[in-house]
């Protein structure tokens, strides 16, 4: 079984390919946390790359937190699937979970005002907020810096 595929065909860059390639075999999980990857020259020849386009991919990975590296030992899965999605796809589930609640309000007659004033009275009480939300909000995500300044 291959861990990921390049298409030279694609005009996608490759690193971004190989990324994309990583996150998604451990968000369906063909890969699981703790699971050893391959050295990046091991991966760089099954691949047909340079090898520093995957030290440059397993860099990134590791600086979000996707992958650890130790040293003498090899770079392993850290993330679970959920956190292997990209901030990218994050944005894109959620307008596209935002886009169909709005539709649907639409069409059972509410207003947008009514619609978030009913997520804010039920957030408090029974909606727990996710771990995923705590952590995104903790490392500086998009969308999620508090307003005011600190």
């Amino acid at each position: 079984m291959d861990l990921v595929s390049i298409d030279p065909h694609d005009p996608t860059p490759i690193y971004a390919q190989l990324e994309r390639g990583l996150r998604a075999a451990i968000a369906t999980g063909r890969l699981r946390v703790s699971d050893q990857l391959p050295t990046v020259r091991q991966l760089a020849v099954d691949l047909r790359v340079n090898a520093n386009t995957v030290a440059r991919v397993y860099s990134e990975l590791e600086r979000a937190g996707v992958i650890e590296t130790r040293r003498g030992v090899g770079s392993f899965v850290s993330a679970t699937p959920l956190q292997a999605r990209s901030p990218r796809e994050h944005e894109r589930r959620l307008l596209a979970f935002t886009t169909r609640l709005l539709s649907d309000a639409d069409s059972a007659g509410f207003t947008v005002d009514e619609v978030i004033a009913a997520l804010s009275d039920n957030l408090s009480t029974s909606v727990p907020r996710r771990e995923t939300s705590q952590r995104r909000e903790k490392n500086g995500a998009p969308g999620t810096q508090k307003k005011g300044g600190a």
